[in-house]
């Protein structure tokens, strides 16, 4: 994500959807300005213009990763369970502790 204002606000959207019953959860962090840098560096961290290959199986979780500036994504992922590790599983996991899920 590049950086023009360090003081730009940004927010990270989480989704999990599948599994055995179906269901959706998000999970949407908007960071504080002075934890900016520690997302910001979770943000680049991840793999985005090349995320891992996918990986096939009945009733496993997909997920949606997507960081936004204002209106407009900047980034977006979208992944299969299996897929969500290393720094993609870094940031989901700092983003479900930011935030409450949502239905």
């Amino acid at each position: 994500m590049p950086q023009s204002d360090s003081d730009e606000r940004f927010a990270i959207l989480v989704v999990r959807s599948g599994g055995i019953a179906g269901l959706t959860k998000r999970w949407r962090a908007e960071p504080d300005p002075d934890r900016a840098p520690h997302w910001r560096e979770l943000v680049e961290s991840c793999p985005w213009d090349a995320p891992p290959e996918p990986a096939a199986g009945a009733d496993r979780y997909q997920w949606r990763i997507e960081v936004h500036r204002g209106d407009t994504a900047v980034h977006r992922a979208r992944l299969s369970d299996a897929q969500v590790e290393g720094p993609w599983r870094s940031l989901v996991d700092e983003v479900r502790q930011a935030a409450s899920p949502a239905r």
